[in-house]
This record gives C-alpha cells, structure tokens and sequence, in this order.
C-alpha cells in the first residue's frame, strides 16, 4: 500500500506543476500584463523537461559496474613499479 500512495503523489505532483506551467504559458501568450513571473514559471519548467529523467542512481541501473573497475582497469594497463602512471 505504501508504493500506491507514492505513485499517486507523483502524479498529482506532476499535474499540478503541468497545470501551473500551462498557467504561466497562457499568461505569456494572452495577457499584457504577464511578467517575470509567468516567465519564470514557464522557463523553469521548459529546462526541467529536458532533464533526461529517465535516468536512475548507478546502484538500480541494469548491468551496473562493480565499485573500483575502472580503477582496477587503470593499474592493470600500467608497468610495473609505476605507482603514479607518470613514466
């Protein structure tokens, strides 16, 4: 029941700020008198819907990479006695 009442936060969160946004932009278009505002509103919410938000925390992604790889990866690919890497 818990993960229900959070699905239905975010979508009420995200009609909401739809709503607010589709509010600003209106404004912008059909009022004089719209201003800074409005302009934030709509601004604000335009960048963050190019935010790749399908993104997820390296820990949930699919096929994920142990922690210390790519370090490894580096050393191995180093001769030996070179702990810096600088010749």
């Amino acid at each position: 029941m818990h993960g229900a009442g959070r699905g239905v936060c975010r979508w009420a969160g995200a009609v909401a700020f739809t709503a607010l946004w589709w509010w600003a932009a209106g404004r912008l278009l059909l009022a004089p008198g719209a201003g800074a505002l409005e302009g934030a509103v709509a601004a604000g919410g335009w960048g963050l819907s190019v935010l790749p938000v399908h993104c997820l925390p390296k820990a949930r992604a699919d096929g994920v990479l142990a922690a210390g790889r790519w370090r490894r990866a580096w050393r191995a690919g180093r001769p030996q006695g070179d702990a810096r890497g600088t010749g």
